[in-house]
């Protein structure tokens, strides 16, 4: 069985998502990151970075949620989360992933969880260039009803997390971003991601 560390509503919800789309079998442990948990020996044995996700499996524990979700993906291929691996478009959904991770979650990670908070011009600058992302999705990035076209990959569930942190701090404006808050709503409605926002003890947004 397959062990996912998790801190509810954090990035860790789109591996948390891959597995329920997957119906894998596995089960979840709570990480509860405001209160230092991540920083305990316990899990710095897990994972020596001190972060979630890590997914515990028969052969060790996996990090970042990209390599996780690919590899819940393609070890579960009857759910069809990704293109054909190692196909053209199976490369272009990694580009993407591999993006987000590295461009569009820190940027509206800083603005809305930097510690010490952002405030003032400071805050301003950060909204505007985390928005300037999402505008990039928007615009070119999001090529169908799904990340990917017409078909629903790991890639959905990870750009939703990024859209529910928007959408919660009223940043996810329906003008400036009207496939991004469509698209969020057909994650939502998915019958596998309000199981996991039900075990996270989340609602849609």
């Amino acid at each position: 069985m397959l062990k996912l560390y998790y801190s509810a509503g954090a990035c860790a919800l789109a591996s948390h998502i891959a597995l329920e789309e997957a119906a894998a079998d596995y089960e979840i442990e709570h990480v509860n990151l405001r209160q230092g948990e991540q920083r305990t020996p316990a899990y710095l044995a897990i994972n020596p970075a001190g972060s979630t996700p890590a997914l515990v499996t028969g052969h060790g524990v996996l990090t970042e949620n990209a390599v996780i979700m690919d590899h819940i993906a393609r070890t579960h291929p009857e759910a069809g989360l990704v293109p054909e691996p190692l196909s053209f478009a199976w490369s272009r959904m990694q580009s993407l992933n591999g993006w987000m991770a590295s461009s569009l979650h820190p940027a509206i990670g800083k603005l809305l969880f930097g510690r010490p908070p952002l405030e003032g011009e400071a805050r301003a600058v950060q909204a505007d260039f985390a928005l300037g992302k999402f505008d990039i999705v928007e615009q070119s990035l999001l090529t169908g009803p799904w990340a990917m076209g017409d078909q629903y990959t790991v890639a959905d569930g990870y750009l939703s997390v990024f859209t529910r942190w928007a959408r919660q701090a009223g940043l996810l404006d329906q003008t400036r971003f009207p496939r991004l808050n469509d698209h969020l709503d057909r994650v939502q409605a998915r019958p596998a991601v309000q199981r996991v926002l039900s075990a996270e003890g989340l609602a849609p947004l």
